[in-house]
């Protein structure tokens, strides 16, 4: 056989391990699409890349005591290899141990923060050996490494049962303080996407120049059902207010021309 025909050999072989293994992969994130099937396909690819080289290599007299040579002193290249890719080293090992921790799954929502300030937010895509791709909620997308996901700290919205948002509106002094907080409470309970009910109160939260602030908590079952609801409650608030005569104060500016 000649050179020729074992190097097109390995090709197709390699060609074709990687589309089965996508295809299993593939197959397997239809029943459950998680982080660390994403991950554990990268390695095996990368696996299986390694051992075809190194049995390529083998079928040549020209490589195969260059690649006896490299497996003999495999040692040495390791130590060599770890030190001039401590990074690259670290973003694997921080993908594995995220890969079984799982903080976050696929088209899962989460924030990451590092030092104090926010680096990505928004819906899980993919995590490859190297990093975890994160689309922002303005359509970018945010490639992070695996070791800053690993060391960073991570919000995850999917852990929470029910999610709780604040919605405050002000009122002014003249303005009956007890209908306006039963109107509010009642907009809120009878939204279809909300699970408050009567024991969800509203408060007055406190005083300014204007008037009163008053401040509820608006539950519903996931993030989205809470925009969407948080953003229809603050329009059902003004028109309700209004119709009950009820003041949502303002500023004004007055320009006199002299």
């Amino acid at each position: 056989m000649s050179d020729y025909i074992k190097i097109g050999i390995f090709i197709i072989t390699e060609i074709l391990i990687v589309r089965v293994v996508n295809l299993v992969f593939r197959f397997m994130s239809r029943k459950h699409n998680s982080v660390h099937l994403r991950f554990t396909k990268s390695v095996v690819n990368v696996l299986f890349s390694v051992v075809l080289i190194y049995s390529l290599l083998q079928q040549f007299e020209v490589t195969r005591d260059i690649s006896k040579a490299l497996l003999q002193s495999g040692s040495l290249m390791v130590a060599i290899a770890t030190f001039a890719a401590q990074q690259a080293l670290a973003n694997v090992i921080s993908g594995l141990s995220l890969s079984v921790s799982r903080p976050y799954n696929v088209d899962e929502k989460i924030r990451v923060v590092q030092g104090g300030s926010v680096i990505a937010e928004g819906i899980v895509k993919d995590i490859t050996i190297r990093h975890t791709i994160i689309r922002q909620f303005n359509g970018e997308c945010c490639i992070v490494p695996n070791s800053v996901m690993d060391a960073a700290v991570i919000t995850n919205t999917n852990f929470i049962e029910n999610v709780g948002n604040f919605i405050e509106i002000e009122i002014s002094y003249d303005a009956d303080i007890d209908q306006a907080m039963q109107e509010m409470q009642r907009i809120c309970i009878a939204h279809a996407l909300t699970l408050n009910t009567e024991e969800n109160k509203v408060f007055i939260k406190t005083y300014t120049s204007n008037g009163i602030i008053l401040k509820t908590t608006v539950w519903t079952r996931n993030l989205d059902d809470s925009f969407q609801a948080c953003s229809d409650i603050r329009a059902a608030l003004v028109k309700g207010f209004r119709e009950k005569e009820i003041t949502i104060p303002y500023q004004t500016v007055t320009v006199l021309d002299k």
